[in-house]
């Protein structure tokens, strides 16, 4: 790993143990042997070295988090855990109710979420899509989907999330006019889910953003990066999971050149959905 990556990490994982302890700079110095302007030196953005052992181990002995994990080559803070594979399949996804999303979005709480649905965003969803979706799920999965639905809203609108979400423009289209998957979906219930969608993304600005590129020009597999934790890339009934922080950036570069390709950004991605409600 680049030493400027590895620096970013540590800082990024330093920062949450600061967080997670409650103190303010100079009493977080103090439990590991620091004076606050050698802490400040270590949080700075123009750090090149990381600090010396001594001082790694001080941090990790007195906020009980073991050293693999500051340095980012473990996904577990757990000072007895095995450094985590790079690289893991988890059979059974099974999508929006799956409690591993759940977990891993909770893991991730405080980092930024990026995200390229399968479909539609989950959280954006009707419960007549949902069901339309699931239409040949079990009941009690159908339910679960519509509760998690509301609970990772929920989630959403909570002050310390920050979520990009992309996606293809022509999807959109494809649902506005229930072509492909939804053709058999009525023009009310998708004039109601776009409806919901121009109004959640108004509602949810700038904490949440929604990025639509050409799906003539570039692709992505669906896949969710939850911070520097994971990513997992959606492939229909398993997850392909990556643990590594290198993997982890690169998933992370091939976000970011999607919402540089975007061809409808966040402040303008309502108002586009709105037009498509009324073409329906």
């Amino acid at each position: 790993m680049d030493k400027r990556d590895l620096g970013a990490v540590f800082r990024e994982r330093l920062a949450r143990v600061m967080r997670r302890a409650g103190l303010g700079q100079s009493a977080f110095a103090a439990t590991i042997g620091l004076d606050r302007s050698a802490l400040s030196q270590l949080m700075s953005e123009r750090a090149v070295r990381l600090p010396r052992a001594e001082t790694l181990v001080a941090i990790a002995s007195a906020h009980g988090v073991s050293l693999d994990w500051l340095l980012g080559i473990s996904q577990s803070e757990r000072l007895s855990a095995e450094i985590a594979p790079m690289l893991a399949i988890e059979l059974g996804a099974s999508g929006i109710d799956d409690s591993r999303l759940q977990h891993w979005r909770r893991e991730a709480t405080g980092f930024k979420i990026r995200y390229v649905p399968a479909t539609l965003p989950d959280l954006l969803r009707t419960e007549a899509v949902i069901r339309y979706e699931l239409g040949r799920e079990p009941d009690a999965r159908i339910e679960a989907s519509i509760a998690d639905a509301g609970s990772y809203l929920a989630y959403t609108r909570r002050p310390e999330t920050d979520m990009e979400v992309c996606m293809p423009l022509q999807r959109l289209v494809s649902f506005a006019r229930g072509e492909g998957m939804w053709s058999g979906l009525g023009a009310a219930e998708r004039r109601a889910q776009l409806a919901r969608m121009a109004r959640l993304l108004d509602e949810l600005y700038p904490t949440f953003r929604l990025f639509l590129y050409d799906a003539r020009r570039t692709f992505s597999a669906p896949m969710t990066i939850f911070g520097p934790q994971r990513a997992a890339i959606y492939m229909g009934d398993m997850y392909l999971v990556l643990n590594a922080t290198e993997h982890i950036r690169t998933l992370i570069d091939r976000f970011d050149s999607l919402i540089r390709q975007a061809v409808v950004n966040p402040h303008e991605a309502a108002a586009r959905i709105a037009q498509l409600e009324e073409e329906v």
